[in-house]
């Protein structure tokens, strides 16, 4: 038993591979890549930095001496100073050209970006795979027809299928979104203490192409097309607040899916899976409840409200720069990255088996479904004869009565015996039931569905290898 706080995010919901992207060693080692890459840039740039010295500094890149590191954190009070120190005692002849030019956020903005993009692309491959869960299971169902619903009320027929494609559609814009956003995403470069870049014009003598290709050659080593033309000693913190707001984006089509599931499921209509051993309620054994929808929900608010933080952050910074964005950054930043990543492993393992129930989708939709075909059967009756206004209005009483009938006295919807016995509409209840048919009132939700995920999920899919995966939860 731990007598300290651990994040709910560590124990329970966020994968390894996110965790490990927000972990002190993948952060501090990328930190020492990029000393290693300035001072590889720096030789190449004429600077006197010999070949064994960066030897050194990539012997020791992966072997970080964190306990050291920590007891100079406690002189010094400077986490990046901490790290140059203990860096140099293990690299006693390179130990004088670490860090050389550069300021703190030359290593802490350069690893939140590569940071930021990799989880991103980690993001994009879970929504992936959800995407093709959901595609598999649209085109499974793109004919059976279902109750649509507006308002909550019973509305047109669409099927299950099409509902999905919503669900689908939503995670398409977000992907696009994504890809955006990953586009846009830059390195802060090599700009020095307020972003002039002065430390470096005078390491290289007022030469500025040197200076320019110092920046380019870092780039390149990280797989980077650039880095942001000006800053002041951060980036534009309004990059946090546009990938936050990525991810806020992504927890709302999450929470859109998991709130309908929950309806569907209070309606025994569509359930997320729940094992053989699993228990519902601790008082109520019947029960099933959606617990791992209402945890997509639960964590999706957070999501959703985690992106006012770097929104704050970047309008409140001051001029150059000001460290009250530093602590909200480790937290919002990382815990935003960790809670999205929650999200979509219930949302891969939810997909991977939901289970649907046709005879009582069905048995709702018959229960409607009298009240939706009136204009039919109005237009059938008219067909033989009838006057529409008549017929119309006949209906309209017959509804009233059929309304109450399951309203008030708990029964069964008797519209249609009604109709079949009323000799105005000159229509038996063998030729009404014809009218009745389910597929009769779907409209192209069947080639919707069809179109949908060939003209546009596979090409997304396709163009990033998007894989099917399984995610076993840990609660």
């Amino acid at each position: 038993m731990n007598n300290r706080y651990i994040s709910p995010f560590s124990t329970r919901y966020a994968s390894d591979e996110m965790q490990y992207l927000f972990s002190d060693e993948f952060k501090f080692k990328t930190w020492r890549k990029l000393w290693v890459a300035l001072a590889k840039a720096e030789k190449e740039l004429g600077l006197n930095i010999s070949e064994e010295q960066v030897k050194e500094l990539e012997a020791f890149q992966n072997d970080i001496n964190f306990e050291q590191a920590k007891e100079i954190e406690k002189e010094v009070r400077h986490d990046v100073m901490s790290h140059v120190k203990a860096y140099g005692l293990q690299c006693e002849n390179a130990k004088g050209i670490i860090h050389l030019g550069a300021t703190s956020c030359y290593v802490g903005d350069n690893t939140d970006i590569i940071i930021m993009e990799k989880g991103l692309k980690l993001i994009r491959d879970k929504i992936l795979s959800v995407m093709i869960n959901l595609k598999e299971f649209a085109i499974e169902y793109k004919s059976l027809p279902t109750l649509g619903f507006t308002h909550f009320q019973p509305a047109q027929l669409v099927t299950v299928g099409k509902r999905a494609t919503l669900w689908l559609h939503d995670l398409l814009l977000d992907i696009e979104e994504l890809e955006h956003v990953l586009d846009s995403l830059k390195l802060r470069g090599v700009k020095g203490t307020t972003g002039t870049q002065a430390s470096y014009l005078n390491l290289f003598n007022n030469d500025h192409d040197k200076v320019r290709q110092l920046e380019k050659l870092v780039e390149q080593q990280f797989g980077f097309k650039d880095s942001y033309p000006v800053t002041g000693q951060t980036y534009s913190r309004k990059v946090d607040s546009k990938v936050i707001n990525l991810l806020s984006q992504i927890a709302q089509s999450s929470y859109k899916f998991a709130n309908d599931l929950r309806l569907l499921q209070s309606m025994k209509e569509i359930e997320e899976p729940f094992e053989s051993k699993q228990i519902g309620s601790s008082a109520m054994a019947y029960k099933r409840n959606p617990m791992r929808s209402e945890r997509m929900c639960a964590l999706a608010r957070y999501v959703i409200a985690d992106a006012l933080n770097p929104a704050m952050t970047a309008s409140t910074q001051w001029l150059e720069r000001t460290l009250d964005d530093s602590a909200n950054r480790r937290l919002s930043v990382s815990e935003g990255f960790l809670a999205i990543d929650a999200i979509l492993n219930i949302y891969i393992n939810v997909t991977s088996n939901l289970a649907v129930y046709p005879k009582v989708i069905l048995k709702h939709v018959n229960e409607e479904l009298p009240f939706m075909a009136t204009e039919n059967i109005m237009m059938e009756a008219a067909k033989k004869g009838v006057d529409r206004q008549v017929a119309h209005e006949r209906i309209r009483e017959y509804s009233m009565i059929a309304a109450n009938n399951v309203k008030q006295e708990g029964l069964g919807n008797n519209l249609i015996e009604l109709i079949a016995s009323d000799p105005l509409f000159m229509m038996t209840k063998e030729e009404i039931d014809l009218i009745l048919k389910p597929e009769n009132f779907i409209g192209r939700c069947k080639e919707q569905v069809e179109e949908f995920i060939e003209n546009h999920v596979n090409a997304v899919i396709t163009k990033y290898k998007g894989s099917k995966s399984e995610i076993e939860l840990k609660v």
